[in-house]
């Protein structure tokens, strides 16, 4: 029992510290509205400001929503905030282009992954439910999808009838997180662990299914002309520096490592075809982490996009 209590201590300790570091930011930046002037109408790459906990697009004011995690696609937004109190809660706010409120969702654990369809009519948000990281052992995450189509929300999506291997999989363990979804609204990418291992599933929310395609891929993003996933690796038993950023070739499922030679801990956002966009902790003692860029297809060197930076996201001209 003595060693049961002490594990479950540790597993909550990193989020328990979280959750107290998120109210007192709660306290200094307290949740605001955009200000009536940003929107989503000037193209360019979005992501939450460090300093003042709100969304800015690069090059301006942070004038955006306060956000725990934020992104942006078609003409919604989705922002993700720490709720106070314990147990740990998340809001999930719909915007549309001009920060107008749509739907506000209240769901159990700690923000960690946003993401909005290319038409922006599908979105989805990943919480923890205990332990603030993929490197603590244990961890328990809970993966929501909202369609605005229909107004239907899948609270979570452990619920999806799994196949591994070829071959129906039951298990209590599973978990999922970091969706990203395919252009025709229908199929989309994930992470699912169970038993100790990783897998990239493919899912099918028509068909209401998932199967694994490679093993040891974690936070998929699809590329904007959908024949690649970006996705951290597992490549160190070391905690403090796990994973490497990759991207898999989906017609073949070769992979090769990006240039950014530090662990990532992050869903990577496609600027374009050719760039990605993540988040490394801040250097020189900055606050939070600072947003990096570099090749997709693994030559070049990182490049800092901003300081102090997170959540990017790459919001194209309107439609029309």
């Amino acid at each position: 029992m003595a060693v049961l209590v002490a594990a479950v201590l540790v597993l909550l300790g990193g989020s328990l510290g979280y959750v107290l570091h998120a109210q007192q930011r709660g306290g200094g930046h307290r949740a605001v509205a955009a200000d009536a002037s940003f929107t989503l109408d000037g193209p360019g790459v979005y992501y939450r400001d460090a300093a003042s906990g709100r969304v800015a697009r690069r090059g301006g004011p942070a004038d955006g929503p306060s956000c725990e995690r934020f992104y942006a696609a078609g003409d919604r937004a989705l922002c993700l905030r720490a709720l106070p109190g314990t147990p740990a809660r998340t809001e999930a706010v719909v915007y549309d282009r001009r920060f107008t409120v749509l739907r506000t969702v209240t769901v159990p654990g700690i923000p960690n992954r946003a993401r909005v369809s290319a038409s922006g009519q599908l979105l989805s948000w990943t919480t923890f439910a205990v332990g603030d990281s993929y490197a603590v052992s244990g961890f328990s995450t809970r993966t929501s999808i909202l369609d605005l189509r229909t107004g239907y929300l899948v609270k979570s999506i452990e619920t999806l009838p799994l196949t591994v291997d070829g071959a129906r999989y039951h298990a209590a363990d599973v978990n999922y997180w970091g969706v990203t979804f395919a252009a025709d609204d229908n199929r989309f990418y994930a992470t699912v662990s169970t038993g100790g291992r990783t897998h990239l599933v493919e899912g099918d929310l028509k068909a209401w299914s998932a199967r694994t395609l490679r093993e040891n891929v974690e936070c998929p993003s699809l590329s904007p002309d959908g024949t690649r996933i970006a996705f951290k690796k597992k490549v160190s038993a070391d905690p403090a520096a796990p994973w490497r950023l990759y991207v898999l070739d989906l017609a073949d499922l070769r992979e090769h490592p990006l240039a950014e030679p530090h662990s990532v801990d992050d869903q990577a956002a496609w600027l374009d075809d050719r760039t990605l966009a993540y988040a490394l902790p801040a250097g020189e003692g900055g606050p939070g982490s600072d947003l990096w860029s570099v090749p997709a297809d693994g030559t070049g060197a990182p490049t800092l996009l901003a300081p102090g930076a997170s959540s990017p996201a790459a919001v194209l001209t309107p439609r029309g």
